[in-house]
């Protein structure tokens, strides 16, 4: 019965690629002659939306810069921090804005184990925002965000990105942690499953950029057993999330088997990060894909996932204890640069004096 009642709530279906990049007019793409490096990009689950924009970079961008990228998933950015700093052939990974900021705290804290794994990474970019869902059963009394304090709330398998948001969030509403008989670490799907069958669970946690595939996949009669929570900006537990989050609209338009209007949420920031690489040739490998980025990022927003459309290649001031790559940084700035539209000049009346000279121009 259980797998039925699932079966009719979720469909199966196909992942949506996408890509990245502004069109860098003076660089002529050129077909590499050479083999391609063999790189890893570590994303997150197999539903999620860092997969899809990790396979854009994979089929659009990367063989622009002569580089065979592989899309591993991953139970999402506290995992990725891990494997870049470690695993060999991993060279970038999508992490989440709190979990970096996360380890960078624990560093601070004096925790050595943090402070070796994220004192050499490095920012190539910000991406997009990812919005924050809390999914509960469609009879639940809970109509908003706030109200979760004290439910059996499924957090996100251990070493995710979610895992550490949700907790994240909890504490900066309540001043407490999820009280541990009450948080499960299950994966998306399996804690869905067991919110509407054997009702184990009040809240499942999420955290994917719209339109996120694990809920587009919902069929039609999936509003007789789940809701999305509202977030109220007015409650009082807004001001302590919203220091550290982002105000966002989930839009009906993208789950109309979910939604008839958008709903007002939270977003957490999602950034493109690699390790301090010194070797020549991965140096000159990393810069080339900023630069495929850059050449093709009107292909990226136009063919991409829709997130794409929400990037900027630039360099806005980091937090405390981030820091870009520097290779990468100097091809965004010359993106940047070469996309800079020139300021109009004012036109002014000639004066009588100007007039006589003829300096006034045509």
């Amino acid at each position: 019965m259980a797998a039925e009642i699932f079966e009719r709530v979720f469909s199966a279906g196909v992942f949506a690629l996408a890509l990245l990049a502004p069109a860098f007019a003076t660089a002529a793409a050129t077909k590499p002659t050479t083999s391609p490096v063999e790189y890893k990009i570590v994303t997150a689950s197999e539903r999620g939306t860092y997969i899809q924009i990790g396979r854009d970079l994979a089929k659009f961008i990367a063989p622009e810069a002569n580089i065979a990228l592989e899309v591993l998933p991953s139970a999402g950015s506290a995992e990725n921090v891990r494997r870049l700093r470690y695993e060999p052939g991993v060279k970038l990974a999508m992490v989440q804005s709190d979990v970096y900021q996360a380890f960078l705290d624990q560093a601070a804290s004096g925790n050595a184990e943090a402070g070796d794994m994220i004192r050499p990474l490095r920012v190539v970019t910000p991406l997009y925002n990812e919005e924050i869902y809390f999914v509960v059963r469609a009879d639940s009394p809970l109509n908003y965000v706030h109200e979760i304090r004290g439910a059996r709330i499924n957090t996100g398998p251990v070493g995710s990105g979610t895992a550490l948001t949700t907790t994240t969030l909890y504490r900066l509403m309540f001043g407490e942690p999820i009280p541990d008989n009450n948080a499960t670490f299950l994966s998306n799907e399996d804690a869905l499953a067991r919110l509407v069958t054997d009702k184990s669970v009040d809240v499942v946690a999420i955290i994917a950029g719209q339109p996120a595939k694990l809920l587009t996949d919902m069929k039609p009669e999936s509003r007789k057993y789940i809701k999305l929570l509202k977030f109220d900006a007015k409650d009082a537990t807004a001001k302590a999330a919203l220091q550290t989050y982002f105000p966002a609209t989930v839009l009906a338009k993208n789950y109309p088997n979910l939604l008839t209007e958008d709903l007002p949420a939270l977003a957490v920031r999602a950034y493109l990060v690699t390790y301090d690489y010194n070797l020549p040739d991965t140096r000159e490998h990393l810069s080339q894909l900023v630069r495929a980025m850059c050449r093709d990022y009107s292909q990226l927003q136009s063919s991409g996932h829709p997130k794409w459309r929400e990037v900027e290649l630039a360099m806005p001031g980091l937090g405390k204890g981030w820091r870009y790559y520097g290779p990468t940084a100097s091809e965004i700035r010359a993106c940047v640069a070469a996309h800079a539209q020139p300021a109009k000049a004012v036109r002014r009346s000639c004066t009588q004096q100007e007039h006589v000279l003829g300096l006034c121009g045509a």
